[in-house]
């Protein structure tokens, strides 16, 4: 890729974006939080992760695998066990499985946009079915382990694996995935702020989340018009 494509390889709007994702996530940790660090570089490598994502760019896997470690500890120290597992135990290692998956179907050549995918009825009524039987199994092990929310935290498991799985198949539900497990997780944290107002930096880390998975689902879309357009005129 020359210079002048790697200049112009994101959008001004896709600029704006983070740029304004990065200075909510910033400010808001000046204001409630201001010690752990460790949540503002997740932040930061997160929103940095999504708009890759958004890009269908294998690196977004590459920080999303990191993102998850480091969320997994932040959540171990508020006792979102069902987080901690989720994350460390299941979206990270499918980050990396779906990274390979991205590597391995580039579209025309092209290693930072991968090749659109698309999943059958058959195959989702499958996944769904899987969903729900990881969430059952998920629910009596957060039960266990005397988890915080048990509801929403079991809840988060569902839409965590619907997530990564439809990310592994290149599917752009994907986004729209993530949107649902961001609102989950905006619920969960704001839980978590009324006891410790420095959590309200996460609301604010999935609030950017949110916005930036709606805008990857719809620039996924737009890739997939102009990938089955460039194949029927090839």
């Amino acid at each position: 890729m020359k210079i002048s494509q790697k200049l112009n390889y994101f959008t001004r709007a896709e600029k704006l974006l983070w740029i304004v994702s990065v200075l909510c996530i910033v400010i808001s940790f000046m204001c409630f939080d201001r010690a752990n660090y460790m949540t503002l570089i997740a932040s930061l490598i997160g929103a940095t992760s999504l708009i890759y994502n958004a890009k269908g760019n294998p690196f977004g896997q590459m920080l999303m695998i990191v993102f998850s470690m480091l969320y997994g500890v932040i959540s171990w120290r508020f006792a979102y066990y069902g987080e901690m597992i989720t994350y460390v135990g299941m979206t990270a290692p499918m980050a990396l499985v779906s990274l390979l998956s991205w590597i391995r179907n580039p579209y025309q050549g092209n290693h930072a946009e991968v090749r659109v995918g698309k999943v059958s009825k058959q195959e989702a009524l499958f996944m769904l079915a899987l969903s729900g039987a990881v969430t059952l199994v998920f629910f009596f092990i957060l039960r266990a382990f005397g988890t915080t929310y048990l509801a929403p935290s079991t809840l988060s498991v569902t839409t965590s694996f619907i997530a990564v799985y439809l990310t592994f198949r290149r599917s752009a539900y994907f986004a729209l995935a993530y949107a649902a497990n961001d609102l989950v997780l905006i619920l969960l944290w704001s839980l978590a702020s009324l006891e410790s107002p420095s959590y309200f930096s996460v609301v604010v880390c999935f609030m950017a989340f949110l916005v930036n998975d709606f805008y990857g689902y719809i620039n996924w879309r737009r890739m997939h018009i102009r990938q089955r357009r460039c194949e029927q005129t090839a």
